[in-house]
């Protein structure tokens, strides 16, 4: 009897570590969520100091402003400690690559944001700040799972016998949810109206309603991709009470000289909740491709050795 094959070791402290800062980098979209409700872009009108300083007076907006700039140094910081980690221990290639290019991402998220302050926030660069800011997020997210003992063990790939295929309508979800929080994005840095926003709405809610009805349909035995299913539904039902939310509390507050506290909170949370939709159907699709095995793949292994029995999923 043959030996089966056991997964690479893994090494749990990297992993904690980048769980870490996948939730310092989640801190941080916060911030930059509080700094443009509360109309702080401004507040600082220099970069990359403050007023000249590390330690301006946290009074006003300053408090929003230089606390995200604060807590995106300290998010940098850790992302290239993360990098260096990854260097040594990491044994993927690819993995180690992708610490680098996180690092890379949060260089480049620094630079649009001095961009941002020194140009008067315009508004396409200001929407690139907040885009890239959601990518980084879910690469630091991704590099949690990879190094997770989850998707380091061994297991049977299972088959996708539908259509379309689950892996290319994971996908189609998650480009479309980025698509949406860019629309999102542009709307608040008052690029465009909300007209694109709510249409690009519909069609996400569409596309997550559908994968996960795909996901507890085609896979009920597959206990990851039905809790993938349950994850989506919650999330994206709670995104489009908080929409409304958001939607009624930015009318109310119009009639206010400044961003009154409702809003404030509706908006705040709407926008972070999307980087969490981002992050769920990014997880998702990397599960199916973890766990689920293309038709062809399966046809052409079953042609090769005269059997249909499940395959070992590569890493």
């Amino acid at each position: 009897m043959s030996t089966p094959p056991t997964a690479p070791p893994t090494n749990r402290n990297v992993h904690r570590f980048a769980v870490f800062t996948a939730c310092c980098t989640f801190l941080l979209l916060i911030a930059g969520a509080l700094v443009t409700s509360n109309d702080a872009g401004l507040s600082v009108p220099d970069w990359p100091l403050s007023y000249g300083s590390l330690t301006p007076p946290m009074v006003g907006g300053i408090f929003y402003e230089h606390g995200h700039r604060v807590i995106a140094a300290c998010v940098g910081l850790l992302s290239i400690i993360l990098a260096v980690w990854l260097w040594r221990v990491e044994t993927r290639r690819w993995v180690r690559w992708l610490g680098v290019a996180a690092v890379g991402a949060v260089i480049a998220q620094g630079i649009l944001g001095g961009i941002t302050v020194l140009f008067f926030l315009p508004a396409p660069i200001s929407a690139a700040h907040a885009t890239l800011a959601q990518l980084f997020f879910c690469t630091v997210v991704s590099i949690a799972f990879f190094t997770s003992a989850w998707w380091q063990r061994q297991r049977p790939s299972v088959r996708d016998a539908g259509a379309p295929g689950i892996h290319a309508l994971a996908q189609a979800a998650a480009i479309a949810t980025l698509a949406q929080l860019v629309l999102g994005a542009a709307f608040r840095h008052k690029a465009f109206g909300i007209i694109p926003h709510l249409f690009g709405a519909v069609v996400v809610t569409g596309l997550i309603f559908w994968l996960a009805g795909v996901l507890k349909r085609r896979f009920a035995d597959v206990p990851e991709l039905r809790n993938c299913a349950r994850v989506l539904h919650g999330l994206i039902g709670l995104q489009l009470l908080l929409g409304g939310a958001a939607w009624w509390s930015r009318s109310y507050s119009a009639q206010f000289p400044q961003p009154i506290p409702v809003m404030v909170t509706f908006t705040v949370v709407h926008t972070v909740t999307g980087a969490l939709v981002l992050a769920a159907t990014v997880l998702t699709a990397l599960a199916c491709y973890r766990l689920v095995g293309r038709s062809d793949a399966f046809a052409i292994r079953a042609g090769a050795s005269g059997s249909s029995q499940p395959q070992q999923a590569a890493l």
